[in-house]
């Protein structure tokens, strides 16, 4: 009997079953979902999503913080990062999200489940959210519900522009950026390790993407509220910034010369980079703008 239980405990996963809902299908997912090591950022500030998805882990002294849920199929990754740099799913106690699209938010769902965590966002994003699919004013809705659609979050707290979040010690703000999404919000919070405080900053997608048919140009509100986005983005205070997308920020070139570093300054994270994020992006809309109104 003691060596059937040994044997069971060898093949048999250890720590609580996490309950995932069933992958979402698309062109990128597979490689989106590509499982990546867990890593500190700075402070009590981590990253546990996955090659092309970020979620990031913020850790204070009455529990945790998570912003964003990958896919569906992500889910159990993240959970499985967040124990393996010794944390509990259990002890999230918010969830908050960049945008209402499924590579973002459709992992939510699970994760609110494993963990009983409050979720909160925009009203655009909260309304994406409990639908489990874009609202009729994304530029991506009109892919429709088949591409679109994720498990839907129950009781969703809905957020006001720069309303500030608290889990302990740790307080979060909400930057509403519409744009990608109408309901785009960008997330910023202090992490410190002893003295040193630096400003943080999760980056929502500033890139305009749409559905077939879809034009920005339609609505010149629509076109000035983007400008504005990014033009916020590039005035936030900003030491340390990661999207929605690791590599719109270089995730992986900054983590292999860290390595290189070996802990040695200037922290390569530390590069102030939403100013060069939002000059990008700016000049993507601007592209964009130009060719719709060929």
């Amino acid at each position: 009997m003691r060596l059937l239980i040994a044997l069971l405990l060898l093949v048999v996963p250890q720590g609580p079953l996490f309950l995932a809902d069933p992958p979402h299908k698309c062109d990128s997912c597979d490689e989106w979902n590509k499982p990546r090591e867990p890593f500190k950022i700075f402070g009590n500030t981590y990253f546990v999503g996955t090659d092309g998805l970020s979620s990031i882990l913020i850790a204070g002294d009455n529990g945790l913080i998570l912003l964003d849920g990958g896919l569906e199929q992500s889910a159990p990754l993240i959970d499985a990062n967040i124990r393996k740099l010794g944390f509990r799913t259990q002890d999230v106690r918010l969830i908050v999200n960049s945008h209402g699209h499924y590579d973002h938010a459709g992992g939510i769902a699970a994760l609110q489940r494993a963990s009983r965590a409050g979720v909160a966002a925009s009203p655009s994003g909260a309304s994406a959210l409990q639908r489990g699919e874009n609202t009729e004013d994304d530029p991506q809705y009109g892919f429709g519900r088949d591409a679109n659609g994720f498990p839907p979050v129950e009781n969703v707290q809905v957020l006001r522009d720069n309303q500030v979040l608290s889990v302990g010690n740790i307080e979060i703000t909400a930057n509403f950026t519409p744009g990608h999404t109408p309901g785009s919000t960008a997330w910023t919070w202090k992490s410190c390790e002893g003295l040193k405080c630096l400003d943080m900053v999760y980056a929502d997608s500033l890139t305009a993407v749409s559905a077939p048919g879809f034009k920005y140009t339609d609505s010149p509100d629509r076109v000035n509220a983007f400008r504005r986005s990014i033009s916020r983005m590039a005035e936030l205070p900003c030491d340390i910034v990661i999207s929605t997308h690791p590599s719109a920020t270089n995730l992986d070139a900054k983590i292999k010369k860290r390595a290189e570093m070996k802990g040695a300054d200037p922290d390569p994270f530390v590069d102030h980079g939403c100013k060069a994020l939002a000059a990008t992006a700016m000049k993507g809309l601007e592209a964009r703008i130009a060719e719709e109104k060929k």
